[in-house]
């Protein structure tokens, strides 16, 4: 499959990516103590069936043998970094915060994208993390260029977090995007030799998606659910996520922040 999108399945995706993006605004908007995570996920599905996509996290098996994802929101509270369960009837308590992960096919080709928010009044520590995962989510996006390497946005999301000590999730990495949820190449937010060096395109479609825990620590575990993903050392994390496409005129964000 070919790693670069087509100005035709750009367009494609960039009104996806304005759906999605208002999908999750609406969920985000009412986020609020006292609300089911359910009520989350129901209000960011409707938008985007309403605006003639579907969503691509629900039902979804990385393997055959895996249990379907149950809903169209992610829905990760606290030191749960990615992948909580939007179906649950938890109901969110002032001074939480919540990553809300969404995805959506739109015209055949999908787009993703992730923001962490605050629940009512939250300590300051907690702000400080939200918005440094943010800001290194646009450093990322601001290294995107053609004739550079996956491995420069790598090192601009790492070099951003790294004075404020924060842990950089490893087990989970951003990816490339369109044709299906999960594509090549990799996109890790720091240098490792892992990974291949490859070369950004014109016409890559990508999704950057730092994680960072507040703990100083980057390991994480599985709960028991078989799908959520927490800090294995218990702290806050925080989650940040754009698609963006790669063009010799420059770089995109196709899928709006809503905050």
């Amino acid at each position: 499959m070919s790693l670069t999108k087509t100005p035709d399945e750009i367009e494609k995706m960039r009104r996806g990516g304005h759906l999605l993006s208002r999908a999750l605004k609406a969920s985000v908007d009412a986020v609020a103590p006292g609300v089911m995570l359910r009520e989350l996920d129901a209000i960011a599905e409707q938008v985007i069936v309403d605006g003639g996509g579907k969503p691509s996290f629900k039902g979804y098996q990385p393997r055959p043998s895996d249990t379907p994802f149950p809903s169209t929101l992610c829905v990760s509270v606290n030191e749960e970094i990615v992948h909580g369960l939007g179906n649950r009837d938890r109901k969110l308590k002032e001074g939480d915060i919540v990553g809300l992960d969404i995805g959506c096919w739109f015209e055949g080709l999908c787009t993703d994208m992730a923001v962490t928010v605050p629940v009512g009044v939250v300590s300051p520590e907690a702000t400080k993390l939200i918005q440094v995962t943010r800001d290194s989510l646009m450093a990322g996006v601001d290294a995107a260029q053609v004739g550079a390497e996956i491995k420069d946005i790598s090192a601009a999301v790492e070099d951003f977090v790294k004075p404020h000590g924060y842990g950089i999730v490893r087990a989970l990495v951003g990816h490339g995007v369109g044709h299906q949820v999960h594509e090549d190449p990799h996109v890790p937010n720091f240098v490792s030799d892992r990974y291949p060096k490859v070369p950004i395109q014109d016409g890559m479609c990508l999704a950057l998606e730092p994680m960072l825990g507040m703990g100083g620590d980057y390991h994480v575990k599985t709960a028991e659910d078989g799908w959520s993903i927490v800090m294995a050392d218990g702290s806050l994390g925080a989650h940040f996520e754009v698609t963006i496409a790669v063009t010799k005129t420059g770089t995109e964000i196709l899928t709006p922040l809503p905050l």
